[in-house]
Formats: structure tokens, C-alpha cells, sequence
């Protein structure tokens, strides 16, 4: 849509609806992983530019897709971040309400972490066989594929704590659901020895209609898309884990410790190299037609592009992100300062 289009669009749909005045805000929604860092670019960018602060909402990666996907005009956001790539669906989605031009940028990586209070005595490491027993809603008993038997770590195996699963973790509409759903739970439940003894590992549709649902008895508890009230639940029960983005860790490390998978932290050299088994790149989806005319929002666009924001030593890696190769940076910034528009997803 060309922007005389649009600007015509919205003065025509805001007079309709008794709109409002044309917002002086950038608005940006999705992923409460990407939140903080799409935070950060947003005050550094009010401190230098003198723009108001965009508003930045947590909506989860599924739910900002949503919101994000619903056109195009001052009603509806500029931008949104997402803890996985854009899902066909969502493409179709965009494409149905005239949001035909969009930037993909992968902004750096991320580390899922499950975590536990400091005050949790027992040295955790597991293998995401044993996270798969844990939380999944069905797992091979007595040769059969059936409910979760399972209630306590030393039930799954007896050198795992003699305490009670409790684990604090995101809802579907999180991409931090969806990439622990297929970077932990698919690879626990296809390195079940009963699933590759069926053949069943192979099989790509049984494993996703299979092994993708978690529990839903009590041992696993969807706490919202405020990564922030897991830390805190955390805090008040000691014996509890929680799921989140690798950031949250990283800013509270004082109160919290990682759990190794297979004998790995998360840090930012495991994040980067992908030895640690569950980390992920971070997107940013860019509306192209807002660009010129929502106020500040090129502007807003060049801080998120700038090596101070996304290159080693910059300020998103002290919030937590693992910077991008020098290669793949190159390709982020240029694609978002020249509005490469993204191909159609597989």
C-alpha cells in the first residue's frame, strides 16, 4: 500500500469511527523474551531523540502476530517481536488485512532457561528426556503411551531431587512455548528409548501430534506472558522451576541459578556456538507502510539497527542477548535500515 494510501485510509476509516487524533507514539507489541531488549532500544531512543517513548506491550510472540497481522493504518502497531519465525498462518494472516510488506530481522540469540531459586540446595542438571517425562501430558508406561504417571523428580530417576515437579512456564501463545515445545520436549520424547524402539522418532507427524502437549495436572503451570511473575514465584518457592528467555536469568542472577541440560549452562559463548541444546534466534517483524509516517518510527528503526544497540559490547548485550556474528549483523542492519522486505514462509 503506498503511504498517500494509507495516510487516505486512515484519515477516511478515523473520521468513520470518531478515531481518536493520529497517535505521536510508536506502538510495538509481541514477545515478552524480545521485550526487554525492544525496552531498551525504546528509552535510548527517547533519551537521544527527544520522540516520546514508544509504548512497548508484552503480548506474547502469538498474540503480538495477532495484533500486529490485523492491518495497516495508526490503529494497529508498527512493529513486533517474536521469540520464533513468523508462522505461515500468520503470513496469510498479514497478508488477508493489507499488511503485504513486512521486515524480517533476526536480532540475535537467545538461551531457554529453566531455573531455580538460589536457596534450592540440589545441584540440577537434566537431560530433556527426563524434562519430557516431567511435563509432558502422555510418556511410554509399562510399553504403552499413556497419561504421566509422574509426580516427583526421583520417579523419573532416583539420582534426580526426591521432590515434588512443580515448574512455572509459558502459555501457547508464547514463542517461548512453541521453541520449548520443539527444542526440548520433540528431542526428549525422540530420545526416549520406547519411541525409538516403535521407530517412532523418525516419524515427523507422530512426534508432533504426540509429543508437542504438556501436562495439564498440576506439575506444570502456565503462568502468563509476564516472564517476570515466574521470577518471582520462583522466589517464594524454592523447590519450583521456571521457564523463560535467557535474559531474565541474566538479570537476576543474584536470586536465581540455571539448571544444566546435559551438562550445560546458559551462557553467551554456549548460546552463541549452539552447544547449549536450547537456544534460538530472536526476530524483530518491521511494518514497512508505517515507516515515514508514524513520527520517529525511522528514527526508532536506525537506533534498533546501530552497533551501539546489537553489536558485541552494545547495550542489549548487557541486557542478555548473544549478539549476532559479524555476517549475520551486517545482513540485520541492512534489512532493517533498507526495508528488505521478508519472503513468504515455508
Amino acid at each position: 500500500m503506498k503511504l498517500n494510501t494509507l495516510v487516505a485510509a486512515v484519515v477516511v476509516a478515523g473520521a468513520a469511527a470518531g478515531a481518536a487524533e493520529a497517535r505521536d507514539q510508536i506502538r510495538i507489541v509481541g514477545s515478552s523474551t524480545v521485550f526487554p531488549y525492544t525496552q531498551a532500544v525504546a528509552e535510548e531512543f527517547a533519551n537521544k531523540t527527544g520522540f516520546p517513548a514508544p509504548i512497548v506491550e508484552s503480548t506474547g510472540t502469538g498474540g503480538g502476530m495477532k495484533i500486529f497481522c490485523q492491518g495497516v493504518g495508526e490503529a494497529h502497531p508498527d512493529l513486533t517481536g517474536a521469540s520464533r519465525a513468523m508462522k505461515r498462518s500468520e503470513w496469510d494472516l498479514c497478508q488477508s488485512n493489507g499488511v503485504e510488506d513486512i521486515t524480517e530481522a533476526m536480532i540475535g540469540y537467545d538461551g531457554l532457561t529453566i531455573a531455580v531459586s538460589r536457596a534450592n540446595p540440589a545441584d540440577w542438571d537434566l537431560t530433556e528426556e527426563q524434562i519430557y517425562l516431567a511435563l509432558a501430558a502422555q510418556v511410554p508406561v509399562d510399553g504403552k503411551w499413556a497419561d504421566n504417571p509422574y509426580h516427583k523428580w526421583s520417579e523419573i530417576d532416583p539420582a534426580l531431587p526426591d521432590a515434588e515437579i512443580l515448574v512455572y512456564g509459558p502459555p501457547p501463545t508464547s514463542g517461548t512455548r512453541d521453541a520449548f515445545v520443539e527444542l526440548a520436549m520433540h528431542d526428549g520424547c525422540k530420545a526416549l528409548e520406547w519411541v525409538k524402539s516403535q521407530g517412532l522418532d523418525k516419524d515427523k507427524k507422530w512426534v508432533k501430534e504426540n509429543c508437542s502437549r504438556m501436562r495439564t495436572d498440576g506439575p506444570f503451570v502456565e503462568a502468563g506472558e509476564n516472564d517476570n511473575l515466574i521470577v518471582q514465584r520462583l522466589g517464594a518457592d524454592p523447590h519450583a522451576l521456571g521457564i523463560f528467555g535467557y535474559s531474565f536469568l541474566f538479570e537476576n542472577s543474584d536470586k536465581l541459578k540455571a539448571v544444566r541440560i546435559h551438562g550445560l549452562e546458559p551462557t553467551p559463548e554456549t548460546i552463541a556456538d549452539q552447544s547449549y541444546d536450547l537456544a534460538r534466534p530472536l526476530f524483530i517483524y518491521i511494518k514497512n507502510a508505517h515507516r515515514g509516517v508514524i513520527p520517529g518510527f525511522d528514527e526508532f528503526l536506525e537506533e534498533y539497527a546501530s552497533d551501539e544497540a546489537l553489536a558485541p559490547g552494545g547495550y542489549l548485550e548487557e541486557r542478555g542477548l548473544t549478539p549476532l556474528p559479524d555476517d549475520l549483523l551486517v545482513q540485520t542492519q541492512e534489512a532493517i535500515l533498507n526495508a528488505v522486505p521478508m519472503e513468504a514462509p515455508k
